[in-house]
Parts: C-alpha cells; sequence; structure tokens
C-alpha cells in the first residue's frame, strides 16, 4: 500500500475522535469538514484499508467503513466490478478474523456488505452473478462459530431491508423483486431450521452469545416475514388492513402446521424478554394473504393460529410484559382484520376463544393505565366484530351479544373510575389527547350500537348518577373543589361517550325505538349544557365544553338536515322533555350555544375554534340552499351575530396585546360561516352588505390613519390589519356568487388595496403579517365559481392584475433581500411566502378575467414586472427545495402548467441558464412521489414540446414570415442542449415501462412530441431495452415497439395522439407480460439513469 499522505493514520484518528468525542461544537465542526475533506479524496479508498488495518481505536474502523459504503454507492464514477468484490471479500475476513469488533463497527461493515451486494445485485462475471451468492460467500467466510454465526444473521438481515439510496426507484424494486424470488425463502427456511434447533436444546441464554444468537434469529425471521413483498413501501407505522404478500412459492412453509407451531412453542419456552419477538412474527404469519389459501386450508391454517392464542390466553403470564402484551393485542386485532366473522365461528374452540379474549379485553381495559396504546388494537378487533354481526351467514352462533356489552361497559366504567385516581395522583389526563380519544370513541361508537339497549340503558343510569351528584354539590356551600372536578371529569367522559355513540348510528339499520333511546341520551346532554351554562359567568370546566362540542357535532351529522326524518322518535322525545318541537327550536339550541362559548371562551383557543368549526359545518349548504341552513337564518341570534360581529360582543375579535399574530386564524372560518349565511338572503341589496362591513370598514380606516402619521403603534397597527385581513380572506372565500363578490370587490378597490400594499413594504420580513396579506390577495383574483366576471366596458380585470402584479413585484423584490436564512426558517420566512404568490399569479393568469396581449400592446408592464419577479425568486430556490415542501412544489408546478400553457413566448425568450433550470425542474418532477406535481410536470414538457416541434415544423417549411426572435432562440438552446429533453424521453419510458405509472394518460401526452423530436435516440433507447432482454424475448420487445408506432404520423394533432395513447396503453401491458417472468429488463435501467 502507498503512503497515505499528509494526513498521517494518526491525524485521521485524532479527527475521529474529535468528530465523536468532543463536546466542543466548533472543534467537531472543523473534525468534520477535515474528515468530508479526507472522503472525497483521490486516495480515500487505501486510507480507509489503513485505517481498517492499523487504526487503533473503534471511532477510525467507524469512519473507514461508512467511508467504502459512500464510496461503493457513488452513482458517478462508480468502483469497477473486480474492486467492488475485492472489497465484498475483505470485509467479510474482517469480520471473520475480529470477532471482538465494537458493535457499531460490525453494524457498519454489515452494512457495507449488503450496500455491495444489492447495488452490484445484476453485475455478472463470466456469466456468474457474482453477489447473489450471499449465503454461500457468508458461510465460507464465517464458520458456524456462534458469534460468526450472529454476524452471519446480521448480514442477511441488512441485505434484504436495505432501503433506498440515491440510485432510482426502479431499480430498487427490481432488485428487491429478483431478491425476493432467488433467495429470501432460502433465508427464511434457514432461519427458521436454526430457530428449531435453538429450541430443541437447553440454551443457556446467561451466555451472551447464545443470547445473541437467539435475538437475532428472531430479527431475521421477522425481516423477512416483513419484507416489501410487492412493493407498495407501505407506511410501516400504519395497521390497518395490513396483509402480508406472501408469495405463492412460500405456500409450503405456511401449509406446514409445524412453523406456525414453532413460534407459539417458542412463545412458551424463552423468557418474556425475547416473546415480543416471537409475537410480532406471529402477527405477521397471522396476516398472510387470504389468496395463499383454499378455503380448506385456510380453515384448517385459521384452527391452529386460534388454538396458539388460545393457549397464551390460557397461560398469560408473559402478558404482564408491556412489549409481550402490545404485541399480542395486534396478534388479536389480526385474526378479525384478516378473516371473516363467518370462518372464525367455524374453528372449534370458538365459543372458549371468545369468552378467553372478551375477559383478556374487560381487564385490560379495567387496568387503563397499563399500556394505554394497546387498547387501540382490542377495540379494532371488537368492532370489526361488531360492525360484521349482520352479515354473517354461518349458523354457529357467534355470541357477540352476550360479550360486546361486557366489552362496552368494561370501557366506559374504567374510564369513569379511572378520573379520581389522576386527579388524586397527578397523573397525566388521557382527555387531553384529544387524537387518541377520538380513535377510541370512533371505534366504541361501532361496538356500543351492537346490543344497544343495554349501552343506552348503562349510559342512562351512569349520566344520571352523576349528574344529581354534580348538581348537589354545586348547591352544597361545603362541598370539595375535588369533587366537583371528579364530577365533572366523569360526565366530561359520557358526554364524549354519548355523542360518539350517536354517531355510530350511520354504521346500523336503525329503528324506532334505538332513535328513542337517543332522544333519552340527547335530553340529558342538553340539560347539562343549561346547567353549566348558567354557571360560565362564575366558572366553567374546558374539557367538559370540548366534549360537549363533540357531541354537539355527531349530532348535527345524524339528526340535521334534509335527510333527516323530522317525524324521528329522537325529535319526539326532545319535545316531550325538552319543548323542542322542530329541528328550528334545536338549530336554535346550536347557534345559543355557539353564540354562549363566543362570549365566555373567547381567549380559549380549543373551544373557540371548535365552536367555529361547527359554525361553520351549520352554514354549509350554499349555493345548493338547504333547508335547515335557510332556517338558520332567521334565527332571531343568527341574525343578531350578523348585526353585532364586533369585539364588544366576540371577545375573539378584539386586539390582545398578550395573545400571537397567528393566534388570530379562527377569525377566517368566523367570517366565512357569517359570510355564507349573509349570501343566503342578500341578493343585490347594497345597504345590507355596507352595514355588514361597518366594522371592517371602520378597522381599514383605523389602518389607514396610523400609516398616514409618521409614528405609529407597530404592534397595534399590526394586528388590527391581520385581523382584518383575516376576516376578509373569509368573506372573500363564502362569496361565491359574482354579485356579492362584485360589492366586495368595489368595497375594497381602489379604496383599501393601498394599505394592504403598504403592509407588504413595511412588514415584508415578517410572516405573520405577510402571510394573511399574501393569502388574501390570492384569494381575490381566485375566479372561483365564475365570480369573477367584468362587464365588457369595465377595466377591473386589468385593474386587479395590475394590483396582483404590484404585490408580488414589491414582495419578492423584498424578501429577496433577506440573504441568507438558516435552513430550518427558510420555509417559515421565505419559501412560504414565495409559495401564495406563485399560487396568487397562477390563480390570475388561469382566472380568464383579463386579456394579457393588451398589456404589451399599450406598453402597461404589469405582466412583465410579476413574470420577471417570479423567474428572480425561483432562481433563489435550490432545485431540493422545490419538491422537499410540498405546498411550495404544488404551486410552483401549477403555475408553470399555465405559463408553458399561455406564455410559452416569455419561456422561449428567458436566458439559457433559466429555461435549463426549468427544464430541470420538471425533469426531477416526473419521478416525484406526488401524483399531482407528476402529472402537472407531464402537462408542462407537453406544452413544451409542442411549441417546440411547431416552431421547428415552421422553420422547415417556407415562409414569407420568420420566426420570432424568441421562437427561433428557444429552438437554438435547445438544439444546443438536446440531452435534457432525451434524458425526459428516457425518464417518461423508463416509468411507463418499469415502474407502477399512476397516471399513464398524462404520461402519454408528452411522450410522442419527445419520440418525434429525438427519433433516432429513441431508436437507440429501443434497440437497448430490446437486446437486455433474453434472447428467446427480443423479438417479442421488438414486436411492442413496432405495434407502438403502428399507425402514428409525424404530426402532434388530437386524433394522432389518442391513437398513440391507445397504443401505449397496449404496449405496457404487452411489455409487462413479457417481462413478467424475466429479471434482464432491469439492465435498461441503468442505461436510463
Amino acid at each position: 500500500m502507498r503512503d497515505p499522505g499528509r494526513k498521517s493514520l494518526a491525524q485521521l484518528e485524532n479527527l475521529c475522535k474529535q468528530l465523536y468525542e468532543t463536546t466542543d461544537t466548533t472543534t467537531r465542526l472543523q473534525a468534520e469538514k477535515a474528515l468530508v475533506e479526507f472522503t472525497n479524496s483521490p486516495d480515500c479508498l487505501s486510507k480507509c484499508q489503513l485505517l481498517l488495518e492499523r487504526g487503533s481505536s473503534s471511532y477510525s474502523q467507524l469512519l473507514a467503513a461508512t467511508c467504502l459504503t459512500k464510496l461503493v454507492s457513488r452513482t458517478n464514477n462508480p468502483l469497477p466490478l473486480e474492486q467492488r468484490i475485492d472489497i465484498r471479500n475483505y470485509v467479510l475476513n474482517y469480520l471473520a478474523t475480529r470477532p471482538k469488533l465494537a458493535t457499531f463497527v460490525t453494524q457498519a461493515l454489515i452494512q457495507l456488505y449488503a450496500r455491495i451486494t444489492k447495488l452490484g445485485w445484476f453485475d455478472c462475471q463470466k456469466d456468474d452473478y457474482v453477489f447473489r451468492n450471499a449465503i454461500t460467500d457468508v458461510t465460507r467466510f464465517l464458520q458456524v462459530q456462534c458469534i460468526y454465526l450472529i454476524q452471519h444473521i446480521h448480514i442477511y438481515k441488512h441485505t434484504h431491508t436495505l432501503t433506498y439510496t440515491t440510485h432510482p426507484l426502479t431499480k430498487h424494486r427490481k432488485i428487491a423483486s429478483s431478491f425476493r424470488d432467488s433467495s429470501l425463502f432460502d433465508i427464511f427456511t434457514l432461519s427458521c431450521n436454526l430457530l428449531k434447533q435453538a429450541s430443541g436444546k437447553n440454551l443457556n441464554l446467561n451466555d451472551e452469545s447464545q443470547h445473541g444468537l437467539l435475538m437475532q434469529l428472531l430479527k431475521l425471521t421477522h425481516n423477512c416475514l416483513n419484507f416489501d413483498f410487492i412493493g407498495t413501501s407501505t407506511d410501516e407505522s400504519s395497521d390497518d388492513l395490513c396483509t402480508v404478500q406472501i408469495p405463492t412459492s412460500w405456500r409450503s412453509a405456511f401449509l406446514d402446521s409445524s412453523t406456525l407451531q414453532l413460534f407459539f412453542d417458542l412463545y412458551h419456552s424463552i423468557p418474556p424478554s425475547f416473546s415480543p419477538l416471537v409475537l410480532s412474527c406471529l402477527v405477521q404469519i397471522a396476516s398472510v394473504r387470504r389468496s395463499l389459501f383454499n378455503n380448506a386450508e385456510r380453515a384448517k391454517f385459521l384452527s391452529h393460529l386460534v388454538d396458539g392464542v388460545k393457549r397464551i390466553l390460557e397461560n398469560p403470564q408473559s402478558l404482564s410484559d408491556p412489549n409481550n402484551y402490545h404485541e399480542f393485542c395486534r396478534l388479536l386485532a389480526r385474526l378479525k382484520s384478516n378473516y371473516q366473522l363467518g370462518e372464525l365461528v367455524k374453528v372449534e374452540n370458538y365459543p372458549e376463544v371468545i369468552r378467553l379474549i372478551a375477559n383478556f379485553t374487560v381487564t385490560s381495559l379495567q387496568h387503563w393505565e397499563f399500556a394505554p396504546n394497546s387498547v387501540h388494537y382490542l377495540l379494532s378487533l371488537w368492532q370489526r366484530l361488531a360492525a360484521s354481526v349482520p352479515y354473517v351467514k354461518a349458523t354457529e352462533p357467534h355470541m357477540l351479544e352476550t360479550y360486546t356489552p361486557e366489552v362496552t361497559k368494561a370501557y366506559i366504567t374504567s374510564r369513569l373510575e379511572s378520573v379520581h385516581i389522576i386527579l388524586r395522583d397527578g397523573l397525566e389526563d388521557p382527555l387531553e389527547d384529544t387524537g387518541l380519544v377520538q380513535q377510541q370513541l370512533d371505534q366504541l361508537s361501532t361496538i356500543g350500537r351492537c346490543e344497544y339497549e343495554k349501552t343506552c340503558a348503562l349510559l342512562v343510569q351512569l349520566f344520571d348518577q352523576s349528574a344529581q351528584s354534580y348538581q348537589e354539590l354545586l348547591q352544597s356551600a361545603s362541598a370539595s373543589p375535588m369533587d366537583i372536578a371528579v364530577q365533572e371529569g366523569r360526565l366530561t367522559w359520557l358526554v364524549y361517550i354519548i355523542g360518539a355513540v350517536i354517531g355510530g348510528r350511520v354504521s346500523f339499520a336503525s329503528t324506532d325505538e334505538q332513535d328513542a333511546m337517543d332522544g333519552e341520551l340527547v335530553c340529558r346532554v342538553l340539560q347539562l349544557m343549561n346547567l353549566t351554562d348558567s354557571r360560565l359567568a362564575q366558572a366553567g370546566n374546558e374539557k367538559l365544553e370540548l366534549a360537549m362540542l363533540s357531541f354537539f357535532e355527531q349530532f348535527r351529522k345524524i339528526y340535521i338536515g334534509d335527510q333527516v326524518q323530522k317525524s324521528s322518535k329522537l325529535y319526539r322525545r326532545l319535545s316531550e322533555v325538552l319543548g323542542l318541537n322542530d329541528e328550528t327550536m334545536v338549530l336554535s339550541v346550536f347557534i345559543g350555544k355557539i353564540i354562549t362559548n363566543l362570549k365566555y371562551w373567547g381567549r380559549c383557543e380549543p373551544i373557540t375554534s371548535k365552536t367555529l368549526q361547527l359554525l361553520n359545518d351549520l352554514s354549509i349548504g350554499y349555493p345548493f340552499l338547504s333547508y335547515s341552513v335557510r332556517k338558520l337564518v332567521k334565527l332571531s341570534a343568527v341574525q343578531f351575530m350578523l348585526n353585532n360581529h364586533t369585539s364588544e360582543h366576540f371577545s375573539f375579535l378584539g386586539i390582545n396585546n398578550q395573545s400571537n399574530l397567528t393566534d388570530m386564524r379562527c377569525r377566517t372560518t368566523f367570517y366565512t360561516a357569517l359570510g355564507r349565511l349573509l349570501m343566503v338572503d342578500l341578493g343585490e341589496d347594497e345597504d345590507q352588505y355596507e352595514q355588514f362591513m361597518l366594522p371592517l370598514t371602520a378597522a381599514f380606516e383605523a389602518v389607514a390613519q396610523m400609516f398616514s402619521t409618521n409614528s405609529f403603534n407597530e404592534q397595534e397597527a399590526k394586528r388590527t390589519l391581520v385581523g382584518l385581513v383575516r376576516d376578509l380572506r373569509g368573506i372573500a372565500f363564502a362569496f361565491n356568487a359574482k354579485t356579492s363578490f362584485m360589492m366586495l370587490f368595489e368595497w375594497i378597490y381602489p379604496s383599501y388595496m393601498p394599505i394592504l400594499q403598504r403592509a407588504i413594504e413595511l412588514w415584508y420580513h415578517d410572516p405573520a403579517c405577510t402571510t394573511p396579506v399574501l393569502k388574501l390577495m390570492a384569494e381575490l383574483v381566485h375566479n372561483r365559481s365564475q365570480r369573477l366576471q367584468f362587464d365588457v366596458s369595465s377595466p377591473n380585470g386589468i385593474l386587479l392584475f395590475r394590483e396582483t402584479s404590484k404585490m408580488i413585484t414589491m414582495y419578492g423584490n423584498r424578501i429577496l433581500t433577506l440573504g441568507e436564512v438558516p435552513k430550518d426558517q427558510v420555509y417559515a420566512l421565505k419559501l412560504k411566502g414565495i409559495s401564495i404568490c406563485f399560487s396568487m399569479l397562477k390563480a390570475a393568469l388561469s382566472g380568464s378575467y383579463v386579456n394579457f396581449g393588451v398589456f404589451r400592446l399599450y406598453g402597461d408592464d404589469a405582466l412583465d414586472n410579476a413574470l420577471q419577479t417570479f423567474i428572480k425568486l425561483l432562481l433563489s430556490i435550490p432545485h431540493s427545495d422545490l419538491l422537499d415542501y410540498p405546498k411550495l412544489s404544488q404551486s410552483y408546478y401549477s403555475l408553470l402548467e399555465v405559463l408553458t400553457q399561455d406564455h410559452m413566448n416569455f419561456i422561449a425568450s428567458l436566458e439559457p441558464r433559466v429555461i435549463m433550470y426549468i427544464l430541470s425542474s420538471i425533469s426531477e418532477g416526473l419521478t416525484a412521489l406526488d401524483t399531482m406535481v407528476c402529472t402537472g410536470c407531464c402537462s408542462c414538457l407537453d406544452h413544451i414540446v409542442t411549441y417546440l416541434f411547431k416552431q421547428l415544423s415552421r422553420s422547415t417549411k417556407k415562409r414569407t414570415t420568420p420566426l420570432n426572435q424568441e421562437s427561433d432562440r428557444f429552438l437554438h438552446i435547445m438544439q444546443q442542449h438536446p440531452e435534457m429533453i432525451q434524458q425526459m424521453l428516457s425518464t417518461v419510458l423508463n416509468i411507463i415501462i418499469f415502474e407502477d405509472c399512476r397516471n399513464q394518460w398524462s404520461m402519454s401526452r408528452p411522450l410522442l412530441g419527445l419520440i418525434l423530436l429525438n427519433e433516432k435516440y429513441f431508436s437507440d433507447l429501443r434497440n437497448s431495452i430490446v437486446n437486455s432482454q433474453p434472447p428467446e424475448k427480443q423479438q417479442a420487445m421488438h414486436l411492442c415497439f413496432e405495434n407502438l408506432m403502428e399507425g402514428i404520423e409525424r404530426n402532434l394533432l388530437t386524433k394522432n395522439r389518442d391513437r398513440f395513447t391507445q397504443n401505449l396503453s397496449a404496449f405496457r401491458r404487452e411489455v409487462n407480460d413479457s417481462m413478467k417472468n424475466s429479471t434482464y429488463g432491469v439492465n435498461s435501467n441503468d442505461m436510463m439513469s
């Protein structure tokens, strides 16, 4: 080996120590910088080997392994095949001869071996796939000593769980599929056999090596079962509807009952610390796809599975471990998510098993403080069982009518009993995790509706007890605050649960008797509401109020609206008890509660926002006015809101110096609802509109007055303006009709537009101010429901765009002066505002209310300023950020789609570097995971390719009028850089042939133009793909390409495009059929990437 140069081994080891051990940030950053230089140096490979051979510290070995992993992973200038084989062999030898390496070094070296194996999966040497013999290679280098076997298992585990690298997703999937078909089952079989051997011996788990061996074996088996078999890359955090897509070739392992029995035996024979992994394997095995078995085989498999579950339930000692308990709950949930109730009831021991599961569930619910996150799976099981009851056709009894009420009762009573303990001991209140509570209540809503009479009777009994105690405590002068808090906590749970079971009505065919029961529950909640509202001036309970709002939301969904029969028994019961004779009176209760909440809870953001959301939901119905909304508007309380929407009556509308500017978001919701309600009877009544807008007019005048003075209270001005623009955005969103929107437009323009412009000019650096203003402007220029229709003699469309251009230009020019922004703040301070500007410009350009040709004709620079600002903003954004921030990418690509469609002459006039930037962004967007972005990029590319093709066609024809300067220059740029268009042709073809193309039609539109512009390149590409197939399939692949272009003419007329799209569908089908049993097709992917 040659001398490592200026940086000696000791220097490198010292740098590693500084990187991993020092607490001084400056020293660590300097070390990191030096080591980055080392990894990029040309002699990095030899230095890494030196570090592994002679390095005295584990950190230097880690550095060497990490650097080698980067070297073998690079796509540009990859290492030669022979060198990678040498590294692979060296790593295995190194692991075999150094059994006492630090764990993190071993992991890094195994990761290196896995990376080499994966990325070289299709590499051949003398017709041999040299990296596919993982089992043989590892066994040869690592003999069956225990510690080596652990490393052996580590290597298998990492080889097939290695995730996406810098290489294309397509290549990853092809490698993973080939690995699945050629090696994975062998590894799974090996791991199961080793587990059988281990379970047959008396393992000494005090011996660290044997302990580690068993743990790694279980992890390996679990990873095999957890493999992404069909390339869906599902979210691993999600457990819903999870099916393990085991290949048909694995059938024998699952038909053999000893495989399932192995894991149940292991569970009972090994210590509880290992059991969670065994149960995780059982969860995966229980989730194998139904189609792997025929009916008889599935019944036999299910019978063995249920027997194993029964055995665990009969010997539950190990379930006291939280991890075991959690995994077992997951296993129970899979019993119903993967098998039908009709199949479960036919299992021999079903009556005993359902009894044991019910007892286990009841016990679990009663011990609410133990593993609360596992309850979800138990409730999920019972929810699915209860939902299946109406559809089960088996004659065997399912016995759910016996056990479901027990589960319901256990859940309800355990939550009530927990209240006192939580308050007494100061424990964390589950009610504060509203997401978790809502999830459990959604499940309970279905469970509770099974045997609903028993659920209702229980709720009535418990509610009456708590409500009576609560009332007595309130009347007692000596009542302790703790006792009151306990009863309020119990009532909070009961109100939540009542709301949930009423919301569960949609899950079952309802009867009059059940509606009457709902009426009993609703009466009680409304009576409690009257009691608590009467005390709000003295005291209130936030959690109880949130529960009330949850109840109102469920009640609204089920019993408010035109689809509800007004003869419902629920309304009859409300009339008898509370005198609420019809829906109008019930609506008045809703509005009364909303006004009360806004009056007393205006400073409580959670209650205010949920209250306003309820008002918003009630107001939805315009322009298809429902009968309920018309009745709503006629209520005196609603008229009061429309006439008195000021801080005097609704405190959350006030300017509070202690509150944050972002706390005003709920105002938009409030004014959206008011705007909808105002529109019901507004018509063309400008006086009514002016009356409604008086508070907002006063606010605008106040801001204008402040701006007109040299010195003013900046914070007060900001708060007034931000609140005002949030209010206006709500109104603008609600005003979907031309008449009402024109009233708003004439009110705001020209009087108040300068104030918005001034705010952007003053506070461009403060997103809390600029974001609401920009969003308002984006809403004003959005031609939603064709509301922006100006008269033929009106210049308002042009004037509105001028204001838009002025705002975009002012904001854009100023935001670019911010300079370097920290990465963690770049979205909030800069990119969010730019994203809104892109959306605003897109809405204005595509609104069809401005003829943009007149701007250049009359020398107006408004359009040009806006477009030039867009380019400046775009060039300030790195490519990676365009796709890293979803809102930014969607606004950018939708704007680009409009520009390439209607303003291609502007795109053609840009500088070459800008054009290349835009084309690069389209190229990257084609492979984006977001389908909207990908589809938008296809559309942009189609417009550009069509423009190019037309200009080329014109340039070859003899015409008296030459091409304009922009077109000529654009053609020249494209001819100078053909690789960009060719790359996109490769990308699109690659996606269509090799990937799960979700937007095939969109992909087909630019592809024809790309082919016609690059016929020679397409021919080479086609030949490369054909030649990469096995000899016996080359003719079929050649025929697929012939059929693709059959009947296609050399033009981009709609008829020709449609024909090509049809051909492409057939082409993709035929190619997939041709390649199903071939792995050769992947090689073309290397060429395309």
